[in-house]
């Protein structure tokens, strides 16, 4: 890819509130899919949002507004299909399958990622804020990519305020997230519940605090969390 068009395509990533996380040449234990026309994919990028980038362009989108299911994923696929089509790239969605692709795992090739005990991984910059959204797959073999295999914040982390920050007491250390007790206590506590405009686990991180969700933005998530609410 050369430098024109990858300006090109990091610069639309922008605009729709997606960021590329890095990426990686895979190998076969990768389990990255072929192309469609059965090619092997030779480069992976890994394209996520951190912060309120992707909520204020979505926010302004006609998916958020029209009342259909699973909005935001539509948002996702629609731009993040026209920007991959522009730039020759075939793209895979984190929410769609079967078959569901290890996004987790590709993550952990990229670098900059651990995994956290809420379930999800943290990034060394964005915290628990970031957010695998998609891969672009290419049949050319391009970049450099420093971070592969760079550790991510939660290993260096003796004192995991998510865990303790936690009211539920739905985390812990040695066996990670327990989501049935997490949504027992959010249905039990009602509104009440302080996690309704965003999870205290996750506010609790030190890392990537400038990225973190406003209540707008944290209420909606916790909304399709909990559907019905």
């Amino acid at each position: 890819m050369d430098t024109a068009r990858a300006t090109r395509l990091s610069k639309a990533l922008v605009r729709a509130g997606f960021l590329a996380f890095g990426g990686f040449h895979p190998d076969l234990g990768d389990d990255v899919p072929p192309l469609a026309d059965g090619r092997p994919v030779r480069t992976l990028l890994l394209i996520g949002s951190a912060g309120s980038g992707l909520f204020a362009a979505f926010d302004a989108a006609p998916e958020r507004a029209d009342g259909l299911p699973d909005p935001l994923d539509r948002y996702t696929r629609r731009t993040l299909s026209a920007i991959a089509a522009d730039a020759g790239l075939e793209v895979v969605f984190s929410f769609e399958g079967p078959p569901w692709h290890p996004f987790q795992r590709w993550a952990m090739r990229v670098g900059g990622f651990s995994p956290s005990p809420m379930g999800l991984l943290a990034h060394r910059t964005h915290g628990p804020w970031a957010a695998l959204r998609a891969a672009f797959l290419s049949a050319e073999r391009f970049g450099r990519f420093d971070m592969a295999g760079a550790p991510g914040p939660c290993q260096s982390c003796a004192d995991t305020p998510c865990v303790s920050a936690c009211p539920a007491g739905a985390l812990s250390s040695d066996t990670g997230y327990d989501v049935p007790r997490c949504r027992a206590y959010l249905i039990g506590a009602g509104a009440e519940a302080k996690c309704l405009t965003g999870c205290l686990a996750r506010r609790a991180c030190p890392v990537g605090r400038d990225h973190a969700h406003d209540a707008v933005q944290g209420a909606f998530h916790m909304a399709g969390f909990l559907p019905g609410r």
